[in-house]
C-alpha cells in the first residue's frame, strides 16, 4: 500500500532541516566566542541599617566627651610610678667614678663655670701640695639611702674599694632637693680637717646656703673652709642659721585623703555617665520596638 505524501509535506520537512542547520550555525564555537565581563557596581539605592538611630549621633558624641574627660582626670590625679631612668643620677654618679680633673661632679646641673674653674684651682693646689684629694659631688635627690652621710660613704667605698686607695681621700656630698650636705673621708682626710671643722660644714655651710638655694656659694665655702683646716690657718666660719620657720610643702594625711575622696567620687560619676547612661537608651529603644 503506498502513501502519497502531498508536496508541501515535504517542504515542511526541509523547513524543519533547515532550522535545525541555522540552530547549529547559530551557535558560538571557541573560536568566535567573545569573553564575557560583568561589570559590578554598588547598587546606588542600597542602604545601611543600624540598631541605633542616626538621630543619637550627639548623644554618642557626649558619651565620647565624658568618656575622655574621665581619663583625662585620671591620668592628671594618679601619680606616676618612678622608671628607672628617675634612678639612674645617684648610681651613675657611683659607677662613673671620681673624676679626673675637675674634682667636680655636678649630677644636679647647679653649679656654673667659673665655680667649677675656682674649686679646680684650688683643689688641684692641695692636691700637689698636700697629697690630699677632694671631690665634690652634687645630685637633686637620694631614693637609695635614707641621707647624704650614707650615700657619701657608699661613694667614698665605690671609688675608693681599699683604704689604701681612700686614705687620703675627701667627698662632699650636697643634696640640692634635701638641702642637707654631708663630708667623709679616709683616716689621714679625717685627722688632717679634724672634727670640729667637719662639724661646722655640715651644719652651717652646706645646709644654711643649701636652703637659700646658693649651690655655688655653699660648695666654694666648704671647700675653702677644710683646705684652711687642712693647711692649718685659721677658720674662716661659716653662714650662721637663720630662725625663720619654714611652710612645708607636703600636704598633710587628712588632706590627702580628701583629695582621694573628691577623686573617686568625679571619676565614678563619669564613668556611671559614660557606660551605664548608653545602655539604659540602648535598652530603651529596643524596647520600643
Amino acid at each position: 500500500m503506498e502513501t502519497i505524501l502531498a508536496p508541501h509535506s515535504f517542504s515542511s520537512l526541509f523547513n524543519v532541516k533547515s532550522s535545525l542547520q541555522q540552530q547549529q550555525n547559530s551557535r558560538p564555537t571557541l573560536a568566535n566566542a567573545k569573553p564575557i565581563c560583568y561589570n559590578l557596581k554598588k547598587d546606588s539605592g542600597f542602604q545601611y541599617f543600624s540598631a541605633i538611630p542616626t538621630n543619637t549621633n550627639w548623644f554618642s558624641h557626649v558619651q565620647h566627651g565624658f568618656a575622655a574627660l574621665a581619663i583625662s582626670l585620671a591620668l592628671n590625679f594618679t601619680p606616676i610610678l618612678a622608671t628607672g631612668s628617675a634612678f639612674a643620677s645617684e648610681f651613675d654618679v657611683l659607677n662613673d667614678g671620681p673624676p679626673k680633673e675637675s674634682y667636680v661632679v655636678d649630677d644636679a646641673g647647679v653649679l656654673s663655670r667659673v665655680t667649677r674653674s675656682d674649686l679646680k684651682k684650688l683643689l688641684s693646689d692641695l692636691e700637689y701640695r698636700k697629697k690630699i684629694s677632694i671631690n665634690f659631688v652634687t645630685v637633686r635627690k637620694l631614693t637609695s639611702k635614707a641621707d647624704a652621710f650614707e650615700y657619701a660613704d657608699q661613694v667614698l667605698e665605690r671609688w675608693y674599694p681599699t683604704v689604701e686607695e681612700g686614705n687620703n681621700k675627701g667627698i662632699v656630698v650636697l643634696v640640692t632637693s634635701q638641702k642637707e650636705g654631708a663630708v667623709t673621708g679616709g683616716p689621714e682626710f679625717i685627722k688632717a680637717v679634724g672634727d670640729t671643722v667637719l662639724d661646722a660644714t655640715v651644719s652651717q655651710n652646706l645646709p644654711v646656703l643649701a636652703t637659700d638655694e646658693k649651690y655655688n656659694e655653699a660648695v666654694y665655702s666648704t671647700a675653702k673652709r677644710l683646705v684652711a683646716a687642712i693647711d692649718g690657718l685659721p677658720d674662716p666660719g661659716g653662714p650662721e642659721a637663720k630662725d625663720t620657720k619654714r611652710e612645708s610643702n607636703f600636704k598633710t594625711k587628712q588632706e590627702t585623703a580628701e583629695k582621694r575622696d573628691q577623686f573617686t567620687l568625679v571619676v565614678g560619676g563619669l564613668l556611671v555617665i559614660a557606660f551605664v547612661v548608653p545602655m539604659a537608651q540602648y535598652f530603651a529603644y529596643v524596647s520600643k520596638k
